[in-house]
């Protein structure tokens, strides 16, 4: 299960992401090109895809709506 987060800070191929008021670290190794801002999807500590935020922010409205 990958899950959108937003990218916080970035050190080299390393970044703090926020998902859901968790702060967590994510490897950037498959996506060089993200930036401070963009979201991306998360899985087993790896950025895997960049999406759009409209997108990511109905995810997380949706995987907040099953708790």
């Amino acid at each position: 299960l990958g899950i959108p987060a937003r990218i916080i800070k970035i050190e080299g191929d390393r970044a703090e992401v926020e998902a859901g008021g968790i702060i967590q670290t994510a490897l950037l190794t498959l996506l060089p090109d993200v930036q401070v801002g963009d979201y991306v999807i998360l899985h087993a500590g790896f950025a895997i895809q960049k999406i759009d935020e409209q997108e990511a922010l109905e995810t997380l409205r949706l995987l907040e709506s099953l708790n």
